[in-house]
Parts: C-alpha cells; sequence; structure tokens
C-alpha cells in the first residue's frame, strides 16, 4: 500500500508541475519515485505518465500552435534520438549527467538574473532544428529530450504561449516515439500495467489544475518558472551523479 501511495503522490505532483510548465513530468515524478521503485519501472512510468500528461495538456492549453515552428524542432528532435542511444554504450552516463547538470546550474541562474541578456535572432529554421537534434541526442543518451530545446526558446524570447506551445507539442512526439520503442523492447510489459493503471487517474486531475493555473501567469512568471525548473533538474542530475563520480 505504501508503494501505491509513493507512486500515486509522484504522479500527482508530476502531474501538476508539467500541467503549470509544459514539461518535467519526469524530473519530478522519478525523485519521488527514486526512493521505492526498481529504476526501469521508474524509467517506465516516467514516459508514460509524461506522455499522457503532454497529450492532455497539449488538448487543453492550445494557444501559440505553429505547426511551421515547431516542425524543425521535431523533426532534428526525431533524427538525434537515434544518434543519442548509439553514443550511449560508448559513453559514462554518470560523468554524462555531471556535466549536463553542472552547465543547467550555471547557464540557467544567470539567465533568470538577466533579465536584459540579448535575445539570439540568428539561425531561423536551420538553428531551431540543431536545437531539436540535441534535445534528441541527449534524450536517447539521458531522457533530457526538453532541457535544450527549452533553453533555447527562452534564448529566443519567445512568448510564453508559443514557448510552450513548441516545448509541449515537441516533447510530446520524443515521448511518443520512447514510449513505442519501450513496448517493443519490453521495458514496458502486462507486469508493468497495474503501477501504470495508478499513474493515470492519479495525474490527471493535478494536470488540469495546473494547466488552468498556466492561463493566468504572467511571461516574467512563467520565465522565472521554466529556468528555476531547469536549475532544479540540473541540481537533481549533480545530485544523481556526483557521489558516483567521488
Amino acid at each position: 500500500m505504501e508503494l501505491y501511495l509513493i507512486v500515486a503522490f509522484g504522479a500527482a505532483l508530476a502531474g501538476f508541475v508539467q500541467g503549470l510548465s509544459g514539461f518535467a513530468f519526469a524530473m519530478v515524478a522519478s525523485a519521488v519515485w527514486a526512493w521505492a521503485v526498481e529504476p526501469q519501472l521508474v524509467a517506465a512510468m516516467a514516459v508514460f505518465g509524461g506522455f499522457s500528461g503532454q497529450l492532455l495538456a497539449a488538448l487543453t492549453v492550445r494557444r501559440g500552435f505553429d505547426l511551421k515552428l515547431l516542425l524543425p524542432f521535431v523533426l532534428g528532435g526525431l533524427a538525434g534520438i537515434p544518434v543519442g542511444v548509439g553514443i550511449l554504450p560508448l559513453l559514462d552516463v554518470t560523468l554524462f549527467k555531471l556535466g549536463f547538470g553542472a552547465l543547467l546550474v550555471v547557464t540557467c541562474p544567470i539567465m533568470l538574473l538577466g533579465n536584459r541578456l540579448p535575445q539570439v535572432r540568428a539561425g531561423g529554421r536551420v538553428a531551431d532544428g540543431a536545437a531539436g537534434f540535441i534535445g534528441g541526442v541527449l534524450g536517447g543518451i539521458g531522457g533530457v529530450s526538453g532541457a535544450i530545446p527549452t533553453l533555447w526558446c527562452t534564448l529566443r524570447g519567445m512568448p510564453k504561449d508559443q514557448q510552450r506551445a513548441v516545448i509541449q507539442n515537441f516533447n510530446l512526439g520524443m515521448l511518443g516515439v520512447t514510449l513505442a520503442l519501450y513496448v517493443g523492447t519490453g521495458v514496458i510489459t502486462t507486469a508493468t500495467l497495474p503501477m501504470l493503471a495508478i499513474v493515470l487517474p492519479a495525474m490527471l486531475i493535478p494536470t488540469l489544475l495546473g494547466a488552468k493555473l498556466y492561463i493566468g501567469i504572467s511571461e516574467a512568471t512563467f520565465r522565472r518558472l521554466v529556468l528555476g525548473l531547469l536549475t532544479v533538474s540540473g541540481l537533481a542530475l549533480l545530485a544523481a551523479s556526483l557521489p558516483k563520480v567521488l
């Protein structure tokens, strides 16, 4: 019973954060579940919950959707996933998480405090596709596909509705591909279904509440929320990898 409560609590908390911000389900849920659930099941539940939440949020918050803007990110991400999966056996995943976590912890607070930093205008759709590609590669390596595209959209100075639409639908596509791979490779099996049956109803109402709250927040608040969550994500990566390195 205690295990089921932990799973439900992690799903509810992560669903609310994802509904509010458009991303970060896996980061939040994994931080709760890692204390009581074995890693492979955590990964399966995080991908399933993240995909379900993104689908629900995409249907609930449809502001700012622009297919022409989204497409380079998605195409780049889809091209990057198999590259990341191919690189994974060659890398020290612990060092990768340590380096990437340090990057987020350093850059995001600088952007958070430097409100007058110049916006990046160069590169157009090619640069957007490159950000999506890097996100896909990082997703294939360590499951953090949304971090770089989110950071890039912030550097672009996109309005909050436009940024959310890009990241929300980018993550939806990446998680959909990952979910299909998990089913195809046996990470998600019939034995996993009872836990998934807990995740889905537990996250449903919190996701809707978060999405409703998002509608009322300002551009500045959304920027602080996104950069704050990315910083926390970096700290979580450091906390998971630094003890192993030391």
